[in-house]
């Protein structure tokens, strides 16, 4: 059950940091907020940090409401790792209180300079925080990280660097990887559907027309008019195949579904993606390259003319 933050906050009594001793002594305690930061800082970090994320599988951090167990990592860890661009909208003020205590609370998304970030109109003066939907970006992403614990940890800088150095050089690769799997996908089929606009930084990249049910924020609900809308969208350009995301409700896409159907084009689901959250720890969608990879060859199967 939520509670209102500042009670939370008042409630774990004065600040007492984390683990005794100066970091350059121990492991540096970081928590994140979503588990693609979680992985993040893993790598980058690795046997130098100990990680906590607040937001596991199928978890959507647009809702996403802080519980009292969370409020106590966050006052206890040495550094916590967040999106921002509004992506954790509900944490806002347990954010601000965090910071107000001396915690260092970084919102690493917010290191890419507006020029990069997408501005839909119906969010004046908002940013798209799907960031990591676009390889390239999330390499920016991960030099804030390694930044982050360099200025936490500065003694251990030149092991978080090769970290970074090794990570961004597999990101170039996967970015590679995800170029020459959607180059296949034809261009009157490079159409993608989804619950919500989780996938406009993919789209922008890698050459996808895209259309979301629900807003950027799945907290603003898909109306009758929205799923009509999109239903004669889908029927109108003969796109085979919608896609459901595991941090969204179903319910949305195959209302869509039906009313294509409706429409008398058949229309299929091409599958799961992941939008807002990893898959579980341990399967290979629970690392951001593992569900970057399930993504394109989910989408590229579903939508390329043969469907191989």
């Amino acid at each position: 059950m939520a509670v209102a933050a500042s009670l939370l906050l008042a409630a774990c009594g004065p600040a007492t940091g984390p683990a005794d001793g100066p970091v350059a002594e121990r492991q540096v305690e970081v928590v994140a907020t979503t588990s693609m930061l979680a992985d993040l800082v893993r790598e980058i970090g690795g046997d130098r940090v100990t990680v906590e994320g607040l937001m596991g599988p199928g978890v959507d951090p647009h809702l996403y409401r802080p519980r009292e167990s969370d409020v106590s990592r966050l006052v206890g860890a040495d550094l916590v790792i967040y999106n921002g661009l509004e992506l954790e909208g509900k944490m806002g003020e347990v954010l601000e209180q965090v910071e107000s205590r001396g915690i260092v609370a970084e919102p690493v998304a917010e290191v890419i300079g507006e020029e990069s970030l997408l501005a839909p109109p119906e969010f004046e003066g908002a940013f798209d925080p799907h960031v990591w939907m676009d390889v390239s970006l999330w390499r920016r992403v991960s030099t804030a990280v390694a930044d982050a614990l360099i200025a936490m940890d500065p003694t251990h800088a030149e092991t978080y660097l090769a970290n970074a150095e090794a990570y961004q050089a597999g990101l170039t690769d996967l970015d590679a990887w995800v170029r020459e799997q959607t180059a296949t996908v034809p261009d009157g089929q490079r159409v993608l559907v989804t619950a919500h606009d989780a996938f406009n930084y993919f789209g922008q990249a890698y050459d996808f027309e895209v259309r979301g049910l629900q807003g950027l924020s799945t907290a603003t609900e898909a109306g009758t008019a929205d799923v009509r809308d999109l239903a004669a969208f889908v029927a109108e350009r003969r796109i085979p195949a919608m896609f459901v995301e595991t941090s969204v409700s179903p319910r949305n896409i195959q209302a869509v579904l039906q009313a294509v159907r409706a429409r008398g084009f058949e229309v299929e689901i091409g599958g799961n993606l992941f939008s807002d959250a990893l898959g579980d720890p341990g399967s290979p969608e629970g690392t951001y390259e593992g569900m970057i990879r399930h993504n394109v060859s989910t989408i590229v199967s579903a939508l390329r003319a043969d469907g191989s």
